[in-house]
């Protein structure tokens, strides 16, 4: 029964070591990044600027921002087309959307998970 108990102490200790003392200050502030869009970014970048969980984030959310406002632009002209325009600009405000919704989940879980095609190009940002 003793070597049980010295075992459960061992690795409690061990899964404390391996979290970071201020992980849910960062994630916190991840997800205001992603959460409040460019507002958030600034946020970030002002206060958290050395974080790389924050600011991995903060990128995220910054280019997913910059591939919303362009479909918006774009959407705008091709939802005068009736019907197919109509669909086109529907399923792309949905696929903005759940991206924006993944980074959201993603920046709660305490790990850098990448989203595709948007962390390719947040890769190329250096901040």
């Amino acid at each position: 029964m003793k070597n049980i108990y010295k075992v459960k102490c061992i690795f409690y200790n061990m899964k404390k070591e391996k979290q970071k003392p201020n992980q849910k200050k960062d994630t916190l502030f991840a997800f205001l990044a992603t959460f409040l869009s460019i507002i958030g970014f600034l946020i970030a970048i002002l206060t958290k600027r050395k974080d790389k969980y924050v600011m991995y984030y903060a990128k995220q959310s910054l280019v997913i921002f910059i591939v919303a406002i362009i479909a918006g632009a774009v959407l705008s002209l091709i939802s005068w087309i009736p019907i197919i325009g109509w669909i086109i600009s529907f399923a792309t405000n949905i696929l903005i959307l759940i991206v924006w919704f993944m980074s959201w989940i993603n920046s709660l879980s305490g790990e850098m998970k990448p989203i595709p095609i948007i962390s390719d190009w947040t890769k190329k940002i250096n901040l």
